[in-house]
């Protein structure tokens, strides 16, 4: 089995945090107990798979992959119903999240 070198997977990570930063998100890939980051992708992958990807084979193209991805990923985003949160679609929830939310106060400076 060939196996990259640890440098690279460290340059690799370090471009990740760099990037992650410069967007304001605050990341826990690479430090301890960041196994629900993990958890959480695994799980959208499996879904990915078993929802749209295994049902639908054979695939001719990579077109009709990429095609199908993204109408997948409208889908869950904005019609998929998710008993978590009130049984409303994520986009539904985040945006009503933001229209409640406690907006900082912004002061003139005199």
């Amino acid at each position: 089995m060939l196996r990259r070198p640890v440098e690279s997977r460290q340059y690799t990570s370090f471009k990740l945090a760099e990037h992650l930063d410069r967007e304001g998100i605050a990341a826990s890939i690479g430090s301890v107990g960041d196994a629900l980051d993990n958890a959480l992708m695994e799980s959208a992958i499996g879904l990915y798979k078993t929802e749209l990807i295994k049902p639908q084979r054979p695939w001719k193209t990579l077109a009709e992959v990429e095609l199908a991805t993204a109408e997948w990923v409208d889908w869950y985003n904005h019609r998929r119903l998710h008993g978590e949160i009130g049984h409303v679609p994520p986009a539904e929830y985040e945006a009503a999240y933001y229209l409640t939310a406690k907006k900082p106060q912004v002061t003139a400076a005199i």
